[in-house]
């Protein structure tokens, strides 16, 4: 009776690369936010 094993280091790494990935999403969503932001508070400040 041969039974089917499964590796649990694929469901680990898929888990650190969605953890990673979604980390790195947010930061970057954000810096592009900051900028933007920034970019309205400047042309605010001209007027």
């Amino acid at each position: 009776m041969t039974r089917e094993i499964l590796d649990q280091w694929q469901f680990v790494w898929a888990a650190y690369a969605l953890g990673i990935g979604g980390t790195l999403a947010t930061v970057a969503w954000s810096w592009i936010a900051m900028r933007r932001a920034e970019r309205r508070r400047d042309r605010s400040r001209e007027k």
